[in-house]
């Protein structure tokens, strides 16, 4: 295929990449959505809060950890290549999970998925920046960005519709037809390319940086599980995890082919960014974990009703999103972000005024204010992570942006998940000592499991039912108050470091002239 041929087809090639983009976001928020039904001992597999977090964390340490190594071999070897293989893996480990027996089977299910996923994302956006022109850049990743808005707002009602009529497994299946639909078009339109000066490998720090993540991540929800940071397991990963991590980051900058380019993050620009995309992710990932619980467990909606109640999210990023390019043109990269981030907290912070009877009204308004501040916030947030690389290293670049997020939304529910669960645990205890060690066993684990206590013990459980939702609701508002932190930590570095004024120049690689066909390609095959 030539240049010019590839050129004309940019905008299909688009639509094929955030096809292939779609399903690998997809598939965690609808999973939200299937919490609450996986948690069920009689509906699901009985999995605790911590099972629950490390099925969402088992899949995004695997997609972090193996991002960076993913995005060279697609630089080596060819990125449609890479994709499509990572995508029929990614349809092959949902097979299994939609099949998983116990809780530890899903998680290791959902560990393969990440393997699949990490091969995904980074080529998308690496061939994005190498079919379109700089010029049009910026609206393709803002069409690219929205895609993952979209498929976190679509996610939630789908799953609800599956949940409605099917078992809990189709939240994964449904996943096998777009990923063959996304196979096949993939390999009629999509291009070739590749990096003919290719990055070695760096398995020593793909090694570390997966150790310190899972160390650093099981270490929270183990003490958030507990409710304690005074047991030593507990105190000896969080502080491993930190130790390699630190450890990551040394060895990464001192060799010459490292997985991530710690150096690239002296630039302001680039730090700033991927800074602002892990606070924002971090904070998004954790309301989105408990907002289903919200739903269904404290507001007794049903899937499919607390689904449907998630698309002004998306409906807001849908509209947006392609809007952002202009935006960042006519107002700068800072004005816009930072509207975004004042947006986007206000929303996350309004969740720690949510009762048992706040109008649901309010709350879908306060979904659109903070999809619309999160579609602002991406494309200026990525297109700076875009433009500070070459070319010819748009996986590195575009691994660092994943990366990012992925390891903040790992954080995010960690983190955020831990809260609620540590004061989940410490207010409903005291209602359960009433009952007898082996009818509270295990009740005191989440809000479901105290639900199904209720249940099984018909009327004399009913007087537990308002303290575990009051229970739960002081958790949610304390992580909710914790993400407005954390979005205001990020307002605060963008006022301050992010440039006023948008760049379409890529360094180190001349563009071709507007209108002209770009080089789809590293000087490589078709």
């Amino acid at each position: 295929m030539d240049r010019t041929a590839v050129y004309r087809r940019r905008w299909g090639i688009l639509g094929v990449l955030v096809t292939s983009l779609l399903v690998v976001v997809l598939d965690n928020s609808i999973l939200n959505i299937a919490l609450r039904v996986i948690s069920d001992p009689q509906q699901g597999l009985g999995a605790s809060q911590s099972q629950l977090a490390w099925a969402i964390n088992s899949y995004t340490l695997v997609f972090a950890g193996l991002l960076f190594t993913w995005g060279v071999i697609g630089d080596r070897v060819g990125r449609k290549r890479i994709l499509l293989i990572g995508l029929a893996l990614f349809g092959l480990a949902s097979l299994l999970s939609a099949y998983a027996q116990t809780p530890q089977h899903l998680i290791w299910a959902r560990a393969l998925m990440g393997l699949g996923g990490a091969a995904v994302m980074p080529q998308t956006l690496s061939i994005i920046s190498n079919v379109f022109p700089a010029e049009e850049r910026p609206r393709a990743i803002g069409i690219w960005a929205g895609s993952v808005g979209l498929a976190l707002g679509i996610g939630p009602p789908l799953g609800g519709l599956l949940l409605e009529h099917f078992w809990w497994g189709s939240v994964f299946l449904i996943n096998v037809p777009i990923v063959i639909v996304g196979l096949v078009l993939m390999a009629i339109i999509v291009p070739e390319s590749r990096n003919e000066q290719p990055a070695r490998l760096d398995p020593v720090g793909v090694a570390l940086s997966i150790l310190g993540l899972v160390l650093l991540v099981y270490g929270i929800i183990t003490a958030g599980d507990r409710a304690s940071l005074r047991d030593p397991d507990v105190i000896a990963a969080t502080l491993g995890g930190l130790v390699v991590l630190a450890g990551f980051v040394v060895y990464e900058a001192r060799i010459d082919h490292p997985a991530l380019n710690v150096r690239l993050f002296r630039q302001p620009r680039m730090a700033v960014a991927v800074a602002t995309i892990m606070l924002m992710f971090f904070s998004m990932a954790g309301v989105l974990f408990f907002i289903s619980f919200y739903w269904q467990s404290v507001r007794e909606f049903s899937p499919l009703h607390a689904g449907l109640l998630v698309l002004p999210l998306a409906l807001s990023q849908g509209i947006v999103s392609p809007l952002s390019g202009f935006l960042v043109t006519r107002f700068g990269p800072k004005r816009v972000c930072a509207t975004g981030l004042v947006l986007a907290s206000l929303a996350l912070g309004s969740y720690s005024l949510l009762d048992t009877t706040t109008p649901v009204w309010l709350i879908e308004i306060a979904f659109f204010v903070q999809g619309t501040g999160m579609a602002m916030v991406m494309l200026p947030a990525t297109d700076s992570i875009m433009a500070t690389v070459p070319r010819e290293e748009a996986g590195t670049a575009s691994a660092v942006q994943n990366t990012a997020r992925q390891v903040a939304m790992a954080l995010g529910v960690a983190v955020l998940g831990a809260v609620v669960t540590a004061v989940y645990r410490s207010q409903i205890t005291p209602y359960l000592d009433a009952f007898p060690p082996q009818a509270r066993a295990n009740a005191v684990d989440s809000i479901e499991a105290t639900m199904a206590l209720a249940e099984r013990l018909g009327q004399q459980g009913q007087p537990i039912i308002a303290p575990a939702k009051e229970a739960f609701l002081s958790g949610m508002h304390l992580a909710a108050l914790s993400a407005l932190v954390t979005g205001t930590i990020g307002l605060v570095l963008v006022l301050i470091w992010l440039p006023r004024h948008a760049s379409n120049q890529q360094p180190q690689q001349s563009e071709p002239p507007a209108g002209t066909q770009p080089q789809t390609a590293d000087t490589g095959r078709r």
